[in-house]
């Protein structure tokens, strides 16, 4: 667990970057390879340029404003700097969301079908990704109470919040659990859905992860019922999912389509 790995000069290779880095490239792989032989291949390049833009001011923004605003409030100049790390996974994808609206939009294409080919390779760059909040000891849970746990080294922010306490592993635990959401829609592909729906299930399978983790948390400020932002948005995020499944089954049920075969 390095939250740098090496010094080029006067600069500093940090990890979260490197494997931020890493498993978008791998992301960008798997929808190459998802997308092949369908309307879609071609525009992937193109797209991802739009994902990336909207993906890192979402994750940014959402991360300053929801998890460490008094923190930056005083370092305003700090905030562009999301190599240092501090970015929300549920941020990226509300501003990947938006941009891949913004680009089918542009050009025409299907939201629904694009997303649901899409649906595997954001579950695996998010799974990914959480290798990189584990090296640079970010998005960690609360102390254990007990021997077990992750007892993260100086220099991490985990480290400066409980010190040499044993946390629970709840970014472990996401990354591992994406990559589990990964198969899982590998394998839903292989039957008929009604369009969206793959998608629709990622949102819901990551989401209610999502906000039973945040139960183990340690790094984020609480609102309302005691919840995180991490946990308000999966629920928000749930709510609307099932709402829109089950227009989208109901249309697909009136235009004469079975919803599964």
């Amino acid at each position: 667990m390095r939250v740098t790995l090496f010094m080029i000069g006067d600069y500093a290779v940090r990890s979260y970057g490197l494997v931020v880095a890493l498993a978008v490239l791998l992301a960008m792989g798997m929808a190459t390879f998802l997308a092949k032989d369908t309307p879609y291949q071609k525009h992937i390049s193109n797209l991802m340029l739009y994902l990336i833009v909207g993906a890192l001011l979402g994750a940014r923004i959402w991360h300053v404003f929801f998890f460490q605003w008094e923190d930056y409030s005083s370092r305003l100049a700090e905030i562009p700097k999301f190599w240092n790390g501090g970015l929300s996974i549920q941020g990226g994808l509300a501003g990947g969301f938006l941009a891949a609206a913004v680009y089918v939009r542009r050009y025409r294409l299907s939201f629904w079908e694009l997303a649901d080919t899409l649906a595997p390779a954001i579950a695996l760059g998010q799974g990914l990704g959480r290798i990189a909040c584990f090296l640079n000891g970010d998005a960690f849970g609360s102390p254990t109470g007990s021997g077990f746990g992750i007892v993260y080294p100086p220099g991490t922010m985990a480290y400066d919040t409980y010190g040499s306490q044993p946390l629970w592993p709840a970014e472990v635990w996401e990354g591992q659990w994406d990559i589990v959401v990964f198969v899982l829609l590998i394998l839903l592909k292989s039957r008929k859905w009604p369009k969206g729906c793959l998608f629709l299930t990622y949102n819901i399978l990551y989401s209610v992860a999502r906000f039973l983790l945040e139960l183990l948390r340690g790094d984020s400020p609480r609102y309302a019922l005691s919840w995180t932002a991490g946990q308000w948005t999966s629920m928000t995020v749930i709510a609307i999912s099932l709402l829109l499944g089950l227009v989208l089954v109901i249309r697909s049920r009136t235009e004469g389509r079975e919803p599964i075969s």
